[in-house]
């Protein structure tokens, strides 16, 4: 039997990498599996919810359960720039869904036919490649919009001839989707406007867009009918009980002679605050500490401080560091009235800020600052006219780290 000095560290903390057990998330695949039933599409999906609590790890979990459903699975993360025009979403949504069509032949009568142009004599089957979906949406003629759609259309016109004819996008880091009216471009209502036309007329490609909870509200935005277009999912923390199981499980199935003490379980439950992040983050520190005071023949301990210390400097510290001094000082305030619940307003916040401070914020001062945090990814609006921390246990840390000069 091996010894546990000889055992790989099995926790893997990095964004988007697929934990060595997913705790947890059993309602969360029950809600996508009731969408993978839909005949008709009546409903897409939105994942939401704060960094590190797992989404695009539960986005990567639930292609395999499309897949076996007899879905193609269409996706990417969606960067600023597929938003900057309704040419480039355009772009994005052919370049992925060629990915999965170009295994797939159309039937090609000659020159003229759809999507296809030769000299030579066309040969009688060529696959959905990127150059046909391309010739599609050029020869289309319309707007952005009509073009996509053709394309759209005629791919599910060429996937039931092989039975194969539902589709998923699923898109990560759909905050990023983004109308400039000052511009006259607007990608985000353009991916609306067109899923909503073809799912109209019957065609099964289903939209799952996962990002932060600034999310939903943007889509509602720049679209009404998105309310009733999207069933929202949003993935908090984790209980204690799956917490523990997201700590434990990863070593026991792996068979390591190392086990947590229910003592450094409980330890590192409170100190993850349920973000599975935090919890792989902090386990994967305390495996390396017990291997090396197992190997020098000392007691086993969870070195609390030290590993804060640790994640204060590679999650929080960069975030930090993009705020200006008078921000700090408003984000402690608010850190200090979030202790008790996880939203706030701006009055709580201008109230507070009097009691706290020698020179408070006024409510006006509030919501203009609150605007900019919110550009920076640390706070954001939910449609209920409340704020919360976009960063998760940002407020502990604040609390934690920060002297606000001039405080007594």
């Amino acid at each position: 039997m091996r010894s546990a000095t000889e055992f790989e560290n099995p926790y893997r903390p990095g964004a988007g990498h697929m934990p060595p057990y997913l705790a947890g998330r059993d309602s969360e695949f029950q809600e996508f599996d009731k969408l993978l039933t839909q005949e008709t599409i009546l409903e897409n999906m939105v994942l939401t919810g704060l960094r590190g609590v797992g989404k695009t790890v539960l986005l990567e979990s639930f292609k395999p359960r499309a897949v076996k459903s007899g879905w193609l699975w269409v996706g990417a993360d969606l960067s600023e720039s597929a938003s900057i025009s309704e040419e480039n979403i355009a772009m994005r949504l052919m370049a992925d869904l060629a990915v999965a069509t170009s295994a797939f032949t159309a039937e090609v009568e000659g020159p003229a036919s759809p999507g296809f142009r030769t000299e030579e004599p066309a040969p009688s089957q060529v696959p959905l490649s990127y150059a046909v979906l391309s010739a599609v949406y050029e020869k289309t003629p319309g707007l952005v919009s009509d073009k996509i759609k053709a394309v759209l259309e005629f791919v599910y016109s060429v996937l039931r001839q092989h039975h194969r004819s539902r589709i998923i996008f699923a898109y990560d880091e759909a905050q990023n989707l983004s109308d400039h009216a000052h511009k006259e471009q607007f990608p985000l209502s353009l991916l609306l406007d067109v899923f909503q036309s073809i799912q109209r007329k019957g065609i099964p490609f289903m939209l799952v867009l996962t990002g932060l909870p600034t999310l939903f509200p943007k889509l509602v935005e720049a679209r009404t009918f998105a309310e009733r277009m999207f069933r929202v999912v949003l993935l908090g923390r984790l209980s204690d009980d799956e917490s523990r199981q997201a700590i434990t499980k990863p070593i026991a199935e792996a068979q390591c002679p190392i086990r947590f003490t229910a003592e450094s379980v409980q330890t590192i439950s409170r100190q993850a605050g349920g973000y599975p992040y935090f919890i792989q983050f902090i386990c994967r520190e305390v495996f390396d500490i017990w291997i090396q005071q197992i190997r020098d023949d000392v007691t086993p301990n969870v070195p609390v401080t030290e590993i804060q210390n640790k994640l204060d400097t590679d999650f929080f510290a960069g975030r930090w560091a993009k705020v200006t001094d008078r921000q700090r000082e408003l984000l402690w305030v608010i850190a200090t009235v979030v202790k008790e619940a996880d939203e706030f307003t701006i009055q709580d916040v201008a109230e507070q800020s009097k009691t706290l401070l020698p020179k408070g914020f006024g409510a006006s001062h509030v919501s203009q600052m609150l605007a900019s945090l919110g550009d920076h990814g640390l706070i954001y609006k939910n449609r209920f006219g409340k704020y919360s921390f976009a960063v998760p246990l940002l407020g502990d840390f604040i609390l934690r780290t920060y002297d606000p000069p001039n405080v007594p």
